[in-house]
């Protein structure tokens, strides 16, 4: 992998992990655009763009996160209930390895069509539905649980977590503004814990010391260069969603969902299974 390759995955990240397009589906078409097959990518390269996604979220809402440390503690007693789901999908998903199964080049092309199809279809009914109705239930039991489940199945590549979990708080009637904060603040314990898990992973079996020793100063830009516009990128990524889901305007990211799968299927006949 190529430092300027590292740099435009930094950004698709950043970008892709907070708008409801799903980063690991992007991520994983832009690999197969520069022909990087998993192997290719140091692990430690991986979690660090994650961990870049996760300092935006801490320095645009680190006033509600400390917030969350507060009695009654209601909206902490909401975010570990809605981890549980995410938390024991990504179990699963990790221990069937299925991301190497849904990724393999005989299936990508497929799979990121149909999902990514999914996950336009979700944006654009919601459209459908909130502009015909008006939310005005607070974050509760009612509108967590369908956000957590929703954050679950975003272990698939090409179902958007941001996408998913704010279409199903606003399906389930919670306030925009609720469903904004509660999504971005959801993503904090899903990717540090990934990142946490991977990382032990990583240094026990040794693979991101090999990485390094294999990359050498070439993998050390890739790292930092790659932190650093995945960060900038969520910064901004954030505060357009911000707005985006005041208005509940998703009309446009289907679409753009509704091309890049089409892309996919051509891609796949014609390109990742070559």
């Amino acid at each position: 992998m190529e430092i300027w390759q590292a740099v435009i995955l930094g950004l698709v990240q950043g970008l892709t992990e907070f708008l409801p397009v799903s980063s690991s589906g992007h991520i994983a078409f832009f690999q197969g655009i520069f022909g990087i097959s998993e192997s290719d990518i140091a692990l430690f390269f991986t979690i660090i763009l994650h961990l870049g996604t996760l300092v935006a979220v801490c320095v645009i809402f680190w006033r509600d996160i400390l917030d969350l440390f507060k009695k009654p503690f209601h909206t902490l007693g909401f975010l570990v209930l809605a981890t549980i789901p995410a938390g024991l999908a990504g179990i699963l998903f990790k221990l069937f390895d299925l991301d190497a199964v849904l990724l393999s080049p005989q299936y990508m092309g497929i799979i990121l069509c149909v999902f990514f199809l999914i996950t336009a279809t979700v944006l654009f009914v919601t459209e459908m539905v909130v502009k015909r109705r008006q939310n005005t239930l607070p974050l509760c039991f009612k509108t967590v649980i369908p956000m957590g489940l929703a954050q679950a199945l975003a272990v698939l590549p090409g179902i958007s977590r941001s996408g998913s979990t704010i279409c199903a708080g606003t399906l389930a009637g919670c306030r925009s503004e609720d469903v904004a904060k509660f999504s971005f603040i959801m993503s904090i314990p899903v990717i540090l814990g990934s990142f946490l898990v991977e990382l032990v992973m990583g240094l026990k079996d040794g693979e991101i010391q090999q990485s390094f020793i294999d990359g050498g100063a070439t993998l050390g830009w890739s790292v930092a260069l790659g932190f650093i516009v995945s960060a900038i990128a969520g910064l901004f990524a954030i505060k357009v969603m911000l707005k985006v889901i005041k208005k509940a305007n998703y009309k446009w990211f289907s679409l753009y969902l509704v091309l890049l799968s089409v892309t996919c299927l051509v891609l796949h006949f014609t390109y990742f299974n070559v």
